[in-house]
């Protein structure tokens, strides 16, 4: 399924412009991937746990979320996802959760917690609140609907 997501991914973060038949094809399976994460954003939680360092559904969330940034990142696919009925409320309660969490355990949620002076950033977890900051960002980009919400 990662892998999978990965090549979705790939394809939406592509600079050239999409056909009108790529672009429904785009905004239908949007509502799909935004119900996925909606379902499964609380296991990114059990990353703060050690020995659930490489769940399978937490790193599912984890693509789901980047590609749901870049969804958002595209005016064409943007506007419907802005539309979507509890996406903005998800996310941010999701951002709620990860805040508390990484105040409570080592938090590997933003990278400024995360890495020592030698250590790389490995964990699949880091800049995961960054991104859902990032979505929120652009679900309220020029929508007075979702600005008053958050």
């Amino acid at each position: 399924r990662v892998t999978f997501l990965e090549l979705i991914m790939a394809k939406v973060s592509e600079k050239n412009s999409f056909t009108s038949e790529e672009m429904n094809v785009f905004v239908r399976h949007a509502d799909f991937l935004a119900d996925c994460f909606q379902e499964k954003c609380k296991a990114v939680l059990k990353l703060t746990s050690a020995a659930d360092a490489e769940d399978e559904e937490a790193l599912v969330t984890i693509r789901l979320l980047d590609i749901l940034c870049e969804m958002t990142s595209n005016n064409g696919q943007l506007k419907y996802l802005q539309t979507l009925p509890d996406l903005l409320e998800t996310a941010i309660d999701t951002l709620r959760l990860t805040h508390l969490a990484g105040k409570q355990t080592v938090n590997i949620f933003t990278t400024t917690h995360s890495m020592t002076w030698q250590e790389e950033i490995s964990h699949p977890a880091v800049g995961f609140k960054a991104h859902l900051i990032r979505l929120i960002g652009n679900l309220c980009y020029k929508n007075k609907e979702n600005q008053d919400k958050v």
